[in-house]
């Protein structure tokens, strides 16, 4: 069969406290132990099932010889409370009849009803029996308890779920839930839905952190959202890259890449990108030879300096090219026309010498 373990029993006494803290002999153990018992069910009954809703989820009773101190944890203390006390009265005189004892109650409030599975636990049961749709419910109270500060959560609810005929179940599960952790503070709930069509029982459990760290947690969370990593990998490569931008850290790359691109551009005009060239010793007397012809250019407009250095070009190719075809074709004309004659004689030769031999 199973072997799933309540969270809550499984971590009693190791990392979390009991419920009940006294002590008896043998003779009274048996009657305390009922007597706690029909104190947690009649607090339940008269304000958690009832109007009033206060939305208690533990009652921890603690004994001495002469009295019954009751410590009830409620996310509406208002209500437990009452008009200047009045309710509080009331449930004092009623504890004190049930058990013959003289009882005191203290009330303690949770601030987070939304990481408290057993409150978690009554409104999903209380949205079922509004008939509102079951995965939607599981769904909106998963998310709103991951968004409240918790590391995990899961719900399961079983039953004629939507009204069908056969029972099924269904299960909800949001981050991480340690349960075999005994240092993992993990909150277990319970509670049944009756609804028209049959009983839903609906079982919560909430991951609320390690026991003892959660304020390093919270701060932690409040801060950069675990991008701390990511950052030191960047400046670690700073240096490697280059100095940084004007924008901060991690500008050295586009720095550089931007100085590469103005490079082409630059070049015609300035002399920075000709800085490289000066320790070797033949381009030197070459770059100044450049920059004499180009600084009158770059003081002119730079239109209308381009268009003349365009059209003298073709101008002194066309002259050297005149005055080269007409010496250049009566010369070799003259030589090439012997060598023609006597390749044909040196041809001719050959064949007559072949034909005797054949």
């Amino acid at each position: 069969m199973g072997q799933k373990v309540s969270p809550i029993g499984f971590r009693t006494g190791i990392t979390i406290g009991w419920k009940s803290r006294w002590f008896a002999p043998k003779s009274n153990y048996g009657e305390f132990l009922v007597e706690d018992e029909r104190i947690r069910r009649f607090i339940d009954s008269r304000l958690n099932r009832q109007p009033p809703y206060a939305g208690i989820s533990c009652v921890e009773i603690e004994r001495t010889r002469e009295e019954v101190k009751v410590i009830i944890k409620t996310a509406r203390p208002g209500l437990v409370i009452g008009p200047r006390g009045a309710e509080v009265d009331k449930l004092r005189t009623t504890l004190e009849e049930l058990t013959d004892r003289r009882v005191s109650i203290n009330i303690v409030e949770i601030r987070s009803p939304d990481l408290d599975a057993q409150l978690v636990a009554e409104a999903i049961a209380e949205q079922l029996k509004r008939r509102a749709s079951y995965r939607r419910a599981l769904k909106q109270r998963a998310e709103q308890t991951m968004q409240t500060g918790a590391k995990g959560i899961k719900i399961t609810i079983a039953g004629r779920l939507g009204g069908a005929e056969i029972a099924r179940s269904e299960t909800k599960i949001m981050g991480s839930i340690p349960l075999h952790t005994l240092e993992a503070d993990v909150d277990y709930g319970f509670a049944p839905s009756f609804t028209t069509y049959g009983t839903v029982g609906v079982k919560v459990w909430i991951y609320r952190g390690m026991f003892g760290e959660e304020p390093a947690e919270e701060e932690q969370g409040a801060g950069a959202l675990g991008m701390t990593r990511p950052r030191r990998r960047h400046q670690a490569r700073e240096p490697r890259d280059g100095p940084a931008g004007p924008g901060g850290p991690g500008q050295g790359r586009p720095a550089r890449s931007a100085r590469r691109r103005e490079q082409p551009g630059s070049a015609k005009g300035a002399a920075t990108p000709t800085a490289p060239a000066t320790p070797a010793a033949p381009a030197a007397p070459v770059a100044p030879a450049a920059k004499e012809q180009t600084a009158p250019t770059d003081q002119k407009q730079g239109q209308e300096a381009k268009k003349p250095a365009a059209a003298k070009k073709p101008a002194a190719a066309e002259k050297p090219a005149a005055a080269e075809k007409p010496a250049a074709a009566e010369k070799p004309a003259a030589a090439e026309k012997p060598a023609v004659k006597a390749k044909k004689s040196n041809t001719k030769e050959p064949k007559e010498s072949k034909e005797p031999q054949e």
